[in-house]
Order: structure tokens, then C-alpha cells, then sequence
């Protein structure tokens, strides 16, 4: 792992720890001369809280500085920070406190996503698109990208799953119309957007839609391949509890069976040790 990566994974807590944000590391900087950051996970910036916090900012001016990267002589890009800065454009602010960092090229859209997580920035479907991105960008496996922001690979992967879906859908899952949960049981389901009206229209819950579209599932099972959502949640719980596991659904996808795998007499005496608490 490069020096790069490694900061990336220490967050930008760590990154702008006391010692880092001192004084003689932060610098004035004409708010004209920094522009936003073009890979910026977050697209949609909430008028009203932009307001409120401008207000803010004139009550008691800006108290945690914008991190940048500098382009060239005087031109400067956000790394975290975008909502500050436009913030500080409402309240009429000229200049503006900012830590210059030195990041590469390459990773700037990563450490942006790493701060919209930290502050939960993002709605599901940008946060999505941001691990896609940085993925395809980087030539990353969904591990490594995992380790990185402190996500689990299936949380990763079952986001990246519903960009499969309309885009009104995604819209319809930004607005709160249905869940993460109603979306990922519409996944390779035909029809999905008039099922996804339904489920907005009748109320259904997560159950009613698993059990509705589980004829599209169960086609799948016999073939070779099993479901990828199984298989990440395998590998999620075996990698919680230490032991192979296998998660295996009826035809109608109501019920199932949960199978442990063990290696020796020890591993199954300490299941049983696990079960008996």
C-alpha cells in the first residue's frame, strides 16, 4: 500500500488531528479561487440546511477549516469541505480558513468519500455511485475498498447492486418512497419500476415483496451460480463467527436453513459452548 493509501485509511480524523490543524497549517485563502471538487460524491445539497449553516457562520464565523489540494499558483480544489464553502458564499465571506493538503490525483475522490461517510453526507444512491467509481477508477477489489472506509464487503456490494435499477427508482429511493430493502428484492425482477409504484401505492412491506418476487429467485437457483445477495451474507456472518457457513431458501424464499461448518471436534465444541450461553 502506497503512502497515500495509507492516510485514506486512517480517515480524515486522523488526518487533520490537533497536531496537523495547527495554527501555521492553516492559511486564508479568496473564496474565489477555490472551486468544488468535479468528483465529489455528493450532488445533492440541501438549500435550507446551507442557509441555516451560513448563518451560523456569521454568528461565529467558520470553525473547522476547508481542506483543499492546490491545482496551481493561487487556484485551489475541495477536498472536504464543499458545504462549508458554499455556506461561506451565502454569508458573504471573501476568504476563507483552509488546511492545504498534498493528495494525488488518483485519490481525491476517495478521501472525499471518506468524509461524506463520516458525516453520513450521503444518500444511498451517491454513496453507490462514489464506491463504483472508486473502484472502477482505482482497479480496486470490494475487500480492499472495504478495509479502507471501515465498511463491510457486503454493505459495499449490495449498494453497487441497485445502480442495476432504474434511475427512478433510485429516485424513488432518495425521496423515501421505498426502502434499501424494498430495492434490493427488486433487483433482476421484470418490471421493477411499475413493482416499485406498487410497493410505494399499497404500502407493501419487505416481506410481501421477497415472497412476490421470489419465482425470479428460486430460476436462479438452478443454475450453478447461487444468489450474490447469499453469498455476501455467507460470507458476512462466517467471517463474524469464525466458521464456513451456508444459507440455503425454500422454493416460495419464505424459510430456509442455516448450515456451520466445522473442522475438528474443538470448533464444534465451542459452537455448542456458543448455543448453550
Amino acid at each position: 500500500m502506497n503512502k497515500d493509501n495509507k492516510k485514506l485509511g486512517m480517515g480524515l480524523g486522523a488526518l487533520l488531528s490537533t497536531k496537523n490543524n495547527s495554527k501555521s497549517n492553516i492559511n486564508k485563502i479568496d473564496i474565489s479561487k477555490i472551486s468544488p471538487n468535479k468528483k465529489q460524491p455528493r450532488k445533492k445539497f440541501d438549500e435550507k440546511e446551507i442557509n441555516e449553516l451560513a448563518n451560523s457562520i456569521k454568528n461565529q464565523g467558520l470553525i473547522q477549516p476547508i481542506v483543499v489540494r492546490e491545482l496551481s499558483n493561487d487556484e485551489f480544489e475541495i477536498i472536504a469541505g464543499e458545504r462549508r464553502w458554499r455556506a461561506c458564499q451565502v454569508a458573504g465571506i471573501h476568504s476563507v480558513s483552509c488546511v492545504i493538503m498534498s493528495v494525488s490525483e488518483e485519490n481525491v475522490y476517495e478521501l472525499a468519500l471518506i468524509e461524506n461517510i463520516q458525516r453520513e453526507n450521503l444518500n444511498i444512491v451517491e454513496e453507490a455511485k462514489a464506491y463504483k467509481n472508486i473502484i472502477e477508477l482505482n482497479s480496486l477489489k470490494t475487500e480492499d475498498l472495504a478495509k479502507k472506509i471501515g465498511k463491510s464487503t457486503s454493505h459495499i456490494s449490495n449498494l453497487i447492486r441497485i445502480l442495476e435499477l432504474e434511475e427512478e427508482i433510485h429516485e424513488m429511493i432518495i425521496d423515501g418512497k421505498i426502502s434499501m430493502g424494498h430495492a434490493r428484492a427488486l433487483i433482476g425482477v421484470p418490471n421493477a419500476l411499475e413493482k416499485a409504484k406498487e410497493i410505494f401505492e399499497k404500502k407493501l412491506s419487505v416481506r410481501d415483496v421477497e415472497k412476490s418476487t421470489s419465482k425470479y429467485k428460486s430460476s436462479k437457483k438452478k443454475s450453478p451460480l447461487k444468489d450474490p445477495n447469499i453469498l455476501d451474507l455467507e460470507k458476512e456472518l462466517s467471517d463474524k463467527i469464525g466458521l464456513k457457513t451456508e444459507i440455503q431458501f425454500n422454493e416460495n424464499g419464505s424459510s430456509g436453513s442455516l448450515k456451520l461448518y466445522y473442522s475438528d471436534l474443538n470448533q464444534l465444541d465451542e459452537i455448542m459452548k456458543r448455543l448453550k450461553k
